[in-house]
């Protein structure tokens, strides 16, 4: 029985001793870990399924991407969500660098595209000024 191989071989310059394949999901993991280090990418988009693996522990780190492959090329596509305030263009671009050198980097595959699709804006969170410890400081002189 012959089992599907969907692996991603990297041709080496070299005489070698044999083939060295890579999953798909491999580089969509190094993809999404590269993307979602740039500066002002909140998070990357995700599915139900990834939630639902995530509240079991199981955090889905190739969320966000899609990988393509045809004849000699691979492309892929990311969907992030951003920090409010931020520039998309700048931010954007930046993803689409990182991904490539990390891509290239670690596995010496380049790609032919990176597609950033931006899903939405994050505001930042609200930081509350109370302590909950201490809700009364500041009022009779401080004194509890």
């Amino acid at each position: 029985m012959m089992a599907e191989n969907n692996n991603i071989f990297i041709e080496s310059k070299e005489a070698t001793l044999g083939q060295i394949g890579i999953a798909p999901e491999v580089i969509e993991v190094i993809v999404g870990i590269a993307a979602s280090q740039v500066d002002g990418v909140y998070s990357m988009r995700g599915s139900l399924a990834n939630s639902v693996n995530e509240l079991f522990g199981r955090k889905s780190r190739g969320k966000g991407v899609k990988l393509g492959q045809s004849m000699e090329t691979l492309t892929v596509e990311i969907y992030v969500f951003l920090n409010y305030g931020v520039s998309v263009p700048k931010v954007a671009s930046e993803i689409q660098e990182k991904v490539k050198q990390q891509l290239l980097f670690m596995t010496g595959l380049e790609l032919a595209t990176v597609d950033v699709y931006v899903q939405g804006v994050v505001p930042e969170k609200q930081v509350s000024t109370v302590d909950p410890n201490n809700l009364f400081d500041g009022e009779n002189g401080g004194e509890k």
